[in-house]
């Protein structure tokens, strides 16, 4: 197996950058997700890994070995792709052998592997039918099955499961992490969809589209509730979550600790400068309705009900408060005002995350009601 290393990595296509200064270490055997929005280069940093395209600057390593100049072929990965890839000629397992095949592998070992990875994937069954007779769900491990039995130092998976229902990307999403642990095999995984990053990946980096990347196009990496729970800048706070944090733009009042808003006060438990902006972020189940739920320290404010997502176990209201609109949860999903009411809410002091409003980085204050 092998560890991946990105070293000061950047991509451009003639003038026009796509990734820049990513430093990035993949550890032996860690699932990593790459994830952010489109035109990121999330896909890009994959196919630079799969040898598909060049690195333009820094060095880009899989193990011990720097690999910016070695053919694809040579590198020991195998990749998934979004579109399952498969020859609609060929039955289930002569698309899995095929690579083996070409590689002129015994035909007694082809076949072994062929059957092991279709026990594991559970397509024994379905071996000799042909792709077309196949689910989205089933060619996806076909595709699957075919990379893995190449028994490669790491899988790159590009966005494989976005063309199934919703169903199957539950149940995909769970056949992809139990085969990456049995495997014990390095596995980068890109995806837009921060579900999938938040329940599949052992860390998370969050990469940017060079309009609001700064130096560097990798914004955080880190376990997935390191992210959730402390962001470092308002972008990975913005992506991270779903639904998203409601972020809103505060100004230090003149004593250096109250925060001024048309709709809400808070208090800060340490002074910034006077008259600075501060983005004033937190996530819906840090927001209630008044009286629903007892925190230890709130910041009040009231607003007008302009949309109510009823998901049966809880709800969502969006909530418009002065020029802003903030998302609260309700646990009582079946007593729901009505859209126009104005209601009084509650924020967990705790809970708000603090960005300052000019680096848009994390600040180290906290709200203390």
């Amino acid at each position: 197996m092998a560890a991946i290393a990105f070293a000061g990595v950047g991509k451009a296509y003639g003038a026009t950058e796509v990734i820049r200064a990513l430093d990035l270490a993949i550890r032996d055997q860690e699932f990593m997700v790459l994830v952010g929005p489109s035109g990121c280069g999330k896909s890009t940093a994959l196919r630079m890994i799969a040898g598909l395209e060049t690195v333009s600057s820094g060095e880009l390593s899989i193990g011990a070995k720097v690999v910016n100049d070695v053919a694809p072929k040579d590198r020991d990965v195998a990749m998934v792709f979004q579109s399952y890839a498969l020859y609609p000629h060929m039955s289930v397992r002569e698309n899995i052998a095929f690579g083996l095949m070409i590689r002129k592998m015994d035909k007694a070992e082809i076949d072994k592997r062929v059957i092991e990875a279709a026990r594991i994937l559970a397509l024994e069954p379905l071996l000799d039918r042909k792709p077309k007779a196949l689910s989205g769900g089933q060619r996806q491990r076909v595709a699957l099955g075919r990379a893995m039995v190449r028994r490669p130092s790491a899988f790159l998976f590009d966005e494989p499961l976005s063309n199934l229902d919703a169903k199957l990307r539950v149940g995909m999403r769970a056949e992809i992490s139990k085969l990456q642990r049995r495997l014990e095999t390095t596995a980068v995984y890109v995806t837009h969809d921060q579900t999938e990053a938040m329940t599949m990946g052992d860390r998370i980096a969050v990469l940017a589209p060079l309009a609001e990347a700064g130096k560097s196009t990798l914004m955080q990496v880190g376990r997935p509730l390191e992210l959730y729970d402390r962001p470092q800048n308002l972008f990975v706070a913005r992506f991270i979550g779903s639904p998203h944090m409601s972020v809103i733009e505060t100004t230090v009042g003149e004593d250096g600790v109250t925060l001024s808003h048309p709709d809400l006060r808070a208090k800060l438990a340490s002074p910034l400068k006077p008259g600075a902006k501060v983005h004033f972020g937190v996530r819906p189940e840090d927001v209630r309705r008044a009286g629903e739920h007892g925190f230890a320290r709130a910041v009040r404010f009231e607003g007008r009900v302009e949309i109510v997502e009823t998901l049966g176990h809880e709800a969502i209201f969006h909530v418009q408060a002065g020029p802003d609109l903030i998302l609260a949860k309700s646990t009582e999903a079946r007593v729901l005002p009505a859209l126009g009411d104005t209601l009084a809410f509650e924020i967990n002091a705790d809970k708000v995350h603090l960005f300052d409003g000019v680096s848009q980085e994390r600040l180290d204050t906290t709200v203390v009601g």
